[in-house]
């Protein structure tokens, strides 16, 4: 079992940016994909992002394709994090954000998008974009 914490989060205007964090308490992250979820009150939790573990394919929602972006740094001495770039906000990416991370292998790449998939998780950072 791994540790996640999420950082990153705020307040902050239509159009602008913000960049999660998301630290992974591993030996290593080589071996995790990473997917990123986000939940707006009275809805339910939908993929946002997710990168494979070697960091050589990611994919989006279509929401956010284009204006989002996943990275991941597998340093595991200086980062085991992976980031959320998100530009050009819009009131509707208001919602908590979450990372997952699960041990995968690339055989089972069409199935990152699930939150179903993942073992772990972490808190949670809140994100809110006024209009």
């Amino acid at each position: 079992q791994v540790q996640l914490v999420e950082s990153g989060g705020g307040l902050v205007q239509a159009g602008g940016s913000l960049r999660l964090s998301c630290a992974v308490t591993a030996f290593t992250l080589d071996y995790y994909a990473i997917g990123w979820f986000r939940q707006a009150p009275g809805k339910e939790r939908e993929f946002v992002a997710t990168i494979t573990r070697s960091g050589d394919y990611s994919s989006y929602a279509d929401s956010v394709k284009g204006r989002f972006t996943i990275s991941r740094d597998n340093a595991k001495n200086t980062k085991n994090t992976v980031y959320l770039q998100m530009n050009r906000l819009k009131s509707e990416d208001t919602a908590a954000y979450y990372c997952a991370a699960r041990i995968s292998a690339p055989s089972m790449d069409a199935l990152l998008k699930y939150d179903y998939y993942y073992n772990d998780w972490g808190q949670g950072t809140q994100v809110t974009v006024s209009s």
